[in-house]
């Protein structure tokens, strides 16, 4: 394992630190990685390294309910098996309270937030959006309503189109009034929301391209409208095909995804490379994981990409 951290050390000596690409993989340790996360993972780093950019790594607790404890150890320990190398720190949002609170000042300053007493039952049962989700209808955006308390805070959305374009879905557009109306960044159990802590978080620590499932398209628009509002540069989205089972369920702890084994990891990585149409040797299955790598970054070609937003894991995935 050494030898592979030394290996891609060498590879990424030279970078200097006004890099033009810097990437990033943000799991939840909401349990051990599993196939879907670890096609984001490899996606999200042989992007970068075929760009001679930096690949940091952040686990996304912000929603400490979900978090279990344990996992994060868990899925470094996974990934320094399977050979990846990163940049730096491993940023933990649960401790990144303050930056989150300093910024949502900024927007309640500017009126840009209001504080909504609905509770999810009262927006469930409330107007749907284009896709069939609940969308806010308003409620509270001119002032709690007599009797009232507030729970959370909420975004105030303009009508408009939100567009962007995804280098592999290609133009995205979203009318965030219309399909999802004012949105949480504050929640009622005093947690941020995670669309404003990852946007303040990328913002942070300069992340300039955003290669992830496609799970997360539909969040984009809504992450845009809050670099837009807090000035915020806007990176480039890539959003990968994400790995469903054979029910057409995306791949997770809820749907009893499987643990990756960390005996082989070999195997996981050549499936995953297959997953996204990157062809690997079959003889590559038995090289050294140095060679495995060298051959993926050596190799990766975007244009081999499944198009789509879901693609059948494997089977035993």
């Amino acid at each position: 394992m050494d030898g592979v951290l030394r290996y891609h050390a060498r590879m990424t000596s030279d970078v200097s630190a006004a890099l033009r690409y810097r990437g990033r993989f943000a799991p939840s340790p909401t349990g051990p990685l599993h196939f879907g996360s670890l096609v984001a993972a490899v996606g999200s780093y042989l992007d970068a390294r075929t760009a001679d950019g930096e690949w940091l790594l952040r686990m996304e607790d912000v929603d400490a309910p979900r978090s279990v404890p344990g996992a994060a150890d868990v899925i470094l320990r996974n990934l320094e098996s399977l050979g990846f190398a990163w940049e730096g720190e491993v940023i933990q949002q649960s401790r990144r309270t303050a930056h989150y609170r300093a910024m949502f000042e900024r927007l309640r300053r500017d009126g840009s937030v209001f504080a909504c007493a609905c509770t999810r039952r009262e927006v469930a049962d409330s107007a749907l959006g284009a896709d069939a989700a609940s969308r806010y209808p308003g409620t509270c955006r001119n002032g709690l309503p007599p009797g009232r308390e507030a729970r959370a805070w909420r975004l105030k959305v303009e009508p408009g189109l939100v567009c962007f374009d995804d280098a592999l879905q290609g133009r995205v557009c979203q009318d965030l009034a219309a399909e999802v109306g004012d949105f949480v960044v504050l929640r009622a159990d005093g947690y941020f929301a995670y669309q404003l802590a990852v946007v303040v978080d990328d913002a942070e620590q300069g992340v300039t391209h955003v290669v992830r499932g496609a799970d997360l398209l539909d969040s984009t628009p809504r992450q845009i409208c809050l670099q837009r509002r807090l000035g915020l540069a806007q990176p480039d989205y890539l959003h990968l095909p994400a790995a469903v089972n054979a029910a057409g369920e995306k791949l997770s702890k809820q749907t009893r995804a499987r643990p990756i084994a960390a005996d082989r990891p070999q195997t996981a990585l050549m499936a995953a490379l297959g997953f996204l149409g990157q062809q690997p040797p079959a003889d590559l299955a038995d090289a050294r994981l140095e060679d495995l790598w060298r051959w993926a970054i050596m190799h990766w070609q975007r244009s081999r990409l499944p198009r789509g937003r879901f693609t059948p894991a494997p089977p035993g995935y």
